[in-house]
């Protein structure tokens, strides 16, 4: 009977290459595996994280999906994407940087009066 650690490194072997991307409170992970006959594949992933429940107790969790593509797939599949890329950067202006996200909510958090301000208490 195999253990998880076991089939954990079973799964390692497969790995050829892998990269990340952090993206806010998702994050792609793009996999380059090895199948049973040698033929690489993709395995991409988008994994966001969950927060539910209270702020004393948070429950976090992650919601996962998955794409496989195949060798025979890439081409194809590189190329749609490209020009929906390419159809978003010539319609859309350029989002600011995430620093700016941030900044914005820290100032929106600090001009918001607490609820007890506005009671006049």
């Amino acid at each position: 009977m195999k253990t998880d650690t076991e089939d954990n490194k079973n799964i390692d072997k497969d790995m050829v290459y892998n990269k990340t991307v952090k993206a806010g409170k998702r994050i792609y992970y793009f996999d380059v595996k090895k199948s049973r006959n040698n033929e690489m594949y993709i395995a991409i992933t988008e994994s966001k994280k969950i927060v539910s429940g209270d702020l004393l107790t948070p429950d976090i969790s992650f919601k996962k999906h998955k794409i496989f593509l195949y060798h025979e797939d890439m081409s194809n599949f590189a190329e749609a994407l490209l020009q929906v890329i390419q159809y978003v950067k010539e319609r859309q202006a350029p989002p600011p940087p995430r620093e700016q996200y941030r900044e914005k909510k820290k100032e929106a958090d600090r001009s918001t009066p607490d609820e007890d301000d506005s009671l006049g208490i």
